[in-house]
């Protein structure tokens, strides 16, 4: 099918015209972009219009947001008041037993028989952008929303977090050998100069190229000798990396400490270092770290912070630079090896001490926000190439099974540290979480996936009853959404796994390209607001 007026072939080009009253995308002349729909899809998509299944597909194909690979299960759940559950607890127990589940009268029940396919369809809540666009987006609104939260406060977060010290800082993995191949975004050189004229490494390659280099060149991230390159340091550090990071955060809280002359037990009386970090893949399979870091005073998240931005700048420049670790040796040879962060450490200063970010600075928290948000979703796929293999890659991960193969030898199958490495060899190492924060950062994730579940009952009720959300407030939506109160509710399901995924290539087209155009109206959205706001 064309595209549709003003929507270009690839979803995330979409442009704002100031001459459109409305988003581009939507009408009768703008159909969904469903170029790559094959003919077994076509024909899929066919069948469901002549067997009138086609409004049963969309009903579900809504509730579950177009997700690409929704669970389907089938069964039922039962609703209780949770207060007559708790009456009769203590007798059913008696009579039941605790394996058993024997209650009041629900006030309420549903079947997957009543669902609109006759299986319940649940979205797959998958982070990552290459299996699912819609979940992954879903996961980086919560995201963005969890980082803003401890950014500006709201969301139960009080206001003043806006006014504390704020850090944007990334760290890097070192070097393992010789220099890699890089894309110059400017048309540039891959790397024109080298301390020598013409030097060579032992095995006689050059150290320096001259050529120019497309992002999609496979040989971007390659090490320039690949017998210089220490493949084996590099996984050990890509294993070892959240291990690293957790020693910097307990290495930050005892310099500053000693920075405020108090022992290391009773700084959470004076102060606490609250963070969130996300990891991305560089072009070379290795990860680095982006962590906003917000020093807070002697009463949570944005009391008075006793240091400015710049005192903690230092503190964590101080840290990083010493903070090492002896990883375990992989092989019989018995060698460790001393792990540390790379040389190329960018620490900046977002917020210094008492004031908002200031409005003519290049970085802003909110841009920070958006910037490790979109990391959040992303994966050693984000580096990986359509049509061929980046020989870099594949050697990383042939290092892995090396190691599990080599550890696995030395250790006998007892205590083996690296006895998983195997398992997250596609990950090139990289066992950790790829978002990460610390508990009073903020709100959590799960905080706000029980809000929106709450967010949708509530709408129901409303529904039910008459009602219309617009009388509550904004405050008092908040504190029911997010408040800690007891659910009044119980639901008890008995549900059975039947598969992953649409059962048709057309279906999954479908979804593919609505969540297409969702993606395309959030970015129209956003441009506009941005043009607005000019």
């Amino acid at each position: 099918m064309a595209d549709a007026p003003g929507i270009h072939s690839d979803a995330s080009s979409s442009t704002w015209d100031s001459d459109t009253a409305s988003f581009p995308g939507y009408g009768e002349d703008a159909p969904l972009n469903l170029s790559g729909l094959t003919p077994a899809g076509l024909q899929a998509v066919t069948t469901r219009l002549l067997d009138k299944t086609f409004d049963a597909f969309a009903e579900t194909a809504a509730a579950v947001k177009n997700c690409a690979r929704p669970i389907r299960l089938t069964g039922r759940s039962r609703t209780f008041d949770r207060s007559e559950v708790s009456e009769l607890r203590a007798a059913l127990y008696k009579t039941y037993g605790p394996g058993e589940v024997a209650l009041a009268e629900p006030v309420g029940t549903f079947s997957s028989d009543e669902a609109p396919l006759g299986v319940l369809y649940r979205p797959c809540g998958n982070r990552r952008a290459d299996i699912c666009p819609s979940c992954s987006r879903t996961y980086a609104r919560d995201t963005f929303a969890m980082i803003d939260a401890g950014l500006s406060g709201g969301k139960t977060v009080s206001a003043t977090v806006a006014n504390n010290p704020l850090l944007f800082a990334t760290l890097t993995a070192p070097s393992f050998g010789t220099h890699v191949h890089r894309h110059d975004k400017d048309g540039g050189r891959c790397r024109p100069r080298s301390r020598d004229k013409g030097a060579r490494c032992p095995h006689g390659r050059p150290l320096s190229c001259m050529a120019r280099h497309d992002d999609t060149d496979a040989l971007v991230g390659a090490p320039f000798c690949p017998d210089c390159h220490d493949w084996t340091t590099a996984i050990v550090w890509q294993w070892w990396a959240p291990e690293l990071w957790r020693r910097t955060t307990i290495e930050l809280k005892r310099a500053l400490a000693k920075r405020l002359d108090v022992p290391e037990s009773r700084l959470k009386n004076v102060a606490s270092v609250q963070f969130v970090k996300v990891a991305e893949y560089q072009t070379r399979g290795l990860v680095h770290f982006h962590a906003l870091l917000r020093l807070d005073g002697d009463d949570g998240p944005g009391s008075p912070a006793p240091l400015d931005g710049i005192d903690l700048a230092q503190l964590l420049a101080d840290t990083i630079a010493k903070v090492t670790f002896e990883a375990p040796p992989v092989d019989h040879t018995g060698v460790t090896r001393l792990l540390s962060w790379g040389k190329q450490v960018d620490i900046r200063v977002v917020r210094d001490s008492d004031r908002t970010d200031d409005p003519e600075a290049a970085l802003t928290p909110g841009q920070v926000a958006g910037y490790l948000a979109k990391y959040a979703s992303k994966d050693v796929a984000s580096i990986r190439l359509e049509d061929t293999t980046r020989p870099h890659l594949a050697r990383l991960t042939s290092t892995c099974h090396d190691i599990f193969e080599t550890s696995d030898a030395l250790y006998g199958g007892q205590d083996n540290p690296y006895e998983l490495v195997k398992k997250w060899a596609h990950m090139l190492g990289f066992r950790g979480h790829f978002s990460t924060k610390s508990r009073h950062y903020s709100i959590t994730l799960g905080q706000l996936r029980r809000a929106r579940v709450r967010y949708q009952q509530l709408v129901t009720d409303a529904r039910r009853n008459g009602e219309s959300l617009e009388q509550i407030s904004t405050a008092d939506l908040e504190a029911r959404l997010l408040g800690d109160e007891e659910e009044t509710t119980l639901v008890i399901g008995e549900w059975a796994y039947q598969g992953t995924g649409w059962t048709n290539a057309g279906d999954e087209a479908l979804a593919l390209a609505a969540a297409a155009r969702a993606r395309e109206y959030d970015q129209w959205k956003a441009q506009t607001k941005n043009h607005n706001n000019r």
